[in-house]
Formats: structure tokens, sequence, C-alpha cells
């Protein structure tokens, strides 16, 4: 980054920041405080109205903006390809926001601009495919967006992926705290009365979903871009893998898979669940491809399943 990009990277921290002190934007742009001072008063010359408040940081007169900026053919294409992203996966009201923010920004680039990012945005392609949000899941997603922001708590009919105590289903009411899109799948992080605990649930799980008139209000110390959930995946799972089908297993990225390891006899990978029950049909799904190594209780699990299938034929 040369000293012009830099002065401009100075500014926008500036105007998207309240107060900043020279110590977080030497260390943001990796160079000394003494290259910022000299920064901000070349910045100050050219007539931004920079306020320095002596022990605390650096800010913007209030009411100043800078004017647009104009964008590289790249950075045109990552926006224009976000918009993409947020329409397939947002709900309705995303969607509608999403194409509207894409018609602005082809409408304020330069015209050499907007071909070239054209030009590169018909090299690349978005396709909805396995994992794709339901309509249904977009229409679960808007309403509970809608109750985190307004604290509302929420009520439905949840499929769990294994049967506890008999019964995959259960009546669930819930504080939601956040929503987490990973692995193609939308979850929400909610405090569950039933549970008395934060739990994940998967919005392609839930049914009669109805937002509750009833108000909550969420932990102050939880905040969901610290947050990282308890880990209580303690069996470990190996297999081993012929090399015909390995690339095939690695694409699959199952969920729990840990590590992987090259070995003579195949590639072995490595599974962390918390019960064996989590990975039984998606090992199956191998056939004799797959080999379960360890544990041992798994191994006499799918040779049970075996025996089961085997009757069927």
């Amino acid at each position: 980054m040369n000293k012009t990009e830099r002065m401009l990277a100075i500014v926008l921290e500036l105007q998207r920041k309240k107060l900043v002190r020279a110590e977080d934007l030497a260390a943001a742009f990796e160079t000394s405080i003494r290259t910022i001072y000299r920064d901000i008063q070349a910045i100050s010359e050219t007539g931004v109205p920079v306020v320095g408040a002596p022990g605390q940081g650096y800010s913007l007169m209030e009411g100043y903006f800078l004017p647009p900026v104009c964008f590289t053919a790249e950075e045109a294409v990552a926006l224009l390809i976000g918009t993409d992203f947020i329409e397939q996966r947002f709900d309705a009201v995303y969607g509608v926001k999403a194409l509207s923010s894409r018609k602005k920004i082809e409408a304020i680039l330069p015209e050499n601009i907007l071909q070239e990012a054209t030009r590169i945005r018909h090299t690349m392609r978005l396709i909805p495919g396995k994992g794709s949000v339901s309509g249904k899941e977009k229409e679960y997603l808007e309403a509970i967006r809608r109750a985190i922001l307004q604290r509302q708590k929420l009520k439905f009919h949840y499929l769990k992926s294994i049967a506890d105590s008999g019964s995959r289903q259960s009546i669930r009411t819930a504080a939601p705290y956040g929503l987490v899109f990973v692995k193609s799948a939308w979850t929400l992080l909610a405090w569950c009365e039933l549970r008395k605990e934060i739990r994940h649930f998967r919005l392609s799980r839930m049914t009669e979903l109805t937002v509750l008139e009833e108000s909550f209000e969420a932990p102050a110390e939880f905040n969901l871009a610290d947050y990282k959930p308890a880990d209580d995946r303690h069996l470990t799972v190996r297999i081993v893998v012929p090399p015909d089908i390995a690339d095939k297993v690695l694409e699959s990225n199952n969920y729990y898979m840990e590590a992987v390891e090259k070995q003579d006899d195949g590639l072995h990978v490595i599974l962390r669940v918390r019960r064996t029950e989590e990975v039984l049909h998606w090992v199956l799904s191998w056939g004799a491809g797959v080999v379960v190594l360890e544990p041992e209780s798994f191994r006499e699990q799918i040779r049970n399943e075996a025996e089961k299938m085997l009757k069927r034929y």
C-alpha cells in the first residue's frame, strides 16, 4: 500500500469510527506511529477536517463526509457477487434490498469499470445446489431475524437428527440470540427453555414457527462474533478410504471430519463425534469401499446394520 492509498484508507477509517488512536492506525496499516502522524498532517493539508484530541486520538469534524469512492473492476465484482449471494441465501426482504443495491452499484460505476466488471462476472456464476435455502427457510429466516431485533421469543416444533428419549420431535420455546450461516445452512442460536442452555437449531428442521408476544433480554456478556460453542465431540472415529474414492469422500466435506492422513493402505479419515449415530449413515453410504478401524463398538454397529440390510435382500 503506497502513501496515497494509505491516506485514503485512513480517512475511510476515521469516517467509519468516531475516534481512532494513532497506535491503532499504525497497527492496522503495518507502519510506524511517526508515519501516521505525517499522513494525518498531509490529509489535513488537503482540506479534510481532522480533529486531534491529545491522549485520545483522531476524528473527523462532525458533518464531514467523504464523497463516493471509485471502485476498481475487481472491487465492483466482489460487491455484485455479494448481492447475488444475499439474494440466494437470505430472506425475501434482503433479496429485494440486494437487487436494489446491485442496481445502485451499477449506476455509479464509470462505463469502462462497469464493462470490465460485467466481463469478469460473466466468467463466474453462483448456482444454488445441494444445501440451497428453501422457501420455507427464507420465510422463517425473516421472522426469526425480526424476532431477534425486537427481542421476542419463539415457539416451534423441532426435529432432531437423532432420537432423544425415544423421540426425534419436540416443541421448543426459545429466546433467539443470533443467526449463523454454516455448512450451507442457516442455524439459530437461542436460549432453549426446555434444555436451560444455549442450543443450536437448524431452520430446515423447524416447523410451525410462531413469534410470541413475550419479550426477553439477551445477556449483556453474549456476543455473537465471539461466541464459541462448547465442543462435546469426545469420541474419535477412524476410517480408511481406498484411493479410488478418496477424492469423493473429501469432497463430501462431512461436518465431523477432523483430519486426514495418507497411509499405505489408503486415506485415513478421522472424525470427532458425540455419538457414532451421527456418522453411521454417512459411513454406510460409501458401501464396502470404506472400512471402520475404530472404535470397535462402531465396527460392531456397522456389522449389525449390514446384516439387517442383507436380510432385506
